[in-house]
């Protein structure tokens, strides 16, 4: 397939220009806390820190394979079979620069410029900018409390009648960003059937799990061979700025995949595979570190409703409340703008989420440490005053 448009314009990621303003300010001496993107404030995992050790130590990284090392494709394999009961084959598991790599993988290998792919709104900005930028017709489909906050088959098949198209793809994530909605066995379960049955591509972001505080985690490799599954270790394991992501494909889809990543990216870089391969043996020290989100997210559902900050959306997974602001504002860009200027906190305005409600929400991360999260509901709720 391979097909692209010519390039359409990308809209403004609000989230990136806060932490920009943020770190500009935080340069000129101001006492900012970023609350603006989903950034774990602990260090990746001492056992990846001491295996890239290691190897600088050694001296020799390079290129690998483009879709990883067999060490990690493996030890990928025994992370499903441990934690999911599944026997994964390691030849279906790609590894990536990041899951962003992963999704222009996905979007490229099994989309034609003008098909329609379905993504929940509000949702994670990126899906859009990147479908769009690659001439793909962007379906997003609003998801509320009536629908659990999440898509199912009755809104799928709702929005194409409603636009007139047919799906050539539906992307969901659970837990998801920015909503923190994790979406339950029996809806991914019909999700997955939906698509099955209507030749419809499934592509499952699953870059939240480990960070699940309520409802079930399942990952869609339990319920259909189908999927094209994505993961990261960015989120629970800490790893951000070390770009190394993972997918779990359809065989069929393997070499496809392998010949797009040969092409635009070579290989994922070998120092943070041989850090994630350790990563991946380090559960006991992030889940300590999951437990002081934890105490974060309780932080916020206590303090938040009290300053007229309601969450707008479940805060079951990832580490993110996205809050109602309307009792304040129904420009939430401007909002976030004065909040940083005037306390020194940011956070991210919910247009990057959702065009159309957006302007009268926020998103606030709850990745940072305890007493940062504390002195930030501190300083707004006197603000707010």
């Amino acid at each position: 397939m391979f097909s692209i448009s010519k390039r359409s314009e990308v809209e403004p990621f609000h989230a990136m220009d806060v932490l920009a303003e943020a770190t500009k300010r935080r340069a000129g001496g101001h006492p900012v806390i970023s609350m603006a993107v989903g950034q774990p404030s602990h260090p990746a995992p001492q056992a990846a820190l001491e295996a890239a050790r290691a190897a600088l130590a050694e001296g020799r990284i390079g290129y690998t394979d483009a879709l990883g090392t067999a060490r990690l494709k493996h030890a990928l394999a025994w992370y499903y079979r441990a934690r999911h009961g599944l026997e994964i084959d390691a030849v279906r598991i790609a590894i990536t620069t990041g899951s962003s790599a992963a999704f222009n993988l996905a979007f490229l290998s099994l989309f034609d410029a003008g098909d329609a792919v379905a993504i929940a709104r509000p949702g994670y900005p990126a899906y859009r900018n990147i479908l769009g930028a690659l001439g793909l017709n962007v379906v997003e489909v609003p998801v509320t409390s009536e629908t659990h906050f999440t898509l199912t088959p009755e809104s799928l098949e709702a929005i194409q009648k409603e636009k007139g198209v047919r799906l050539k793809g539906v992307l969901l994530a659970s837990p998801a960003n920015p909503t923190g909605t994790v979406t339950g066995r029996e809806g991914l379960k019909a999700l997955a059937a939906y698509c099955d049955a209507n030749d419809i591509a499934f592509i499952s972001d699953e870059i939240y799990h480990g960070l699940t505080f309520a409802g079930e985690e399942t990952s869609a490799l339990e319920l259909t061979d189908e999927a094209i599954v994505i993961n990261s270790f960015s989120k629970y394991y800490c790893m951000t700025g070390w770009r190394i992501g993972w997918m779990v494909l359809p065989e069929r889809l393997v070499r496809p995949i392998e010949r797009v990543a040969q092409s635009l990216y070579i290989s994922p870089p070998e120092l943070s595979q041989i850090a994630a391969t350790a990563a991946l043996g380090a559960a006991e020290e992030l889940d300590r570190v999951k437990a002081s989100y934890a105490a974060n997210r309780d932080l916020l559902l206590d303090r938040l409703p009290k300053l007229g900050l309601a969450p707008a959306s479940p805060m079951d997974g990832a580490f993110y409340a996205y809050v109602d602001v309307s009792r304040f504002t129904n420009d939430s860009m401007d909002f976030a703008r004065r909040m940083l200027a005037e306390i020194n906190v940011a956070a991210t305005p919910g247009l990057d989420f959702d065009p159309v409600e957006g302007p009268r929400t926020l998103r606030i991360s709850y990745a940072g440490s305890e007493a940062e999260i504390a002195e930030a509901v501190e300083r707004i709720g006197v603000w707010l005053k």
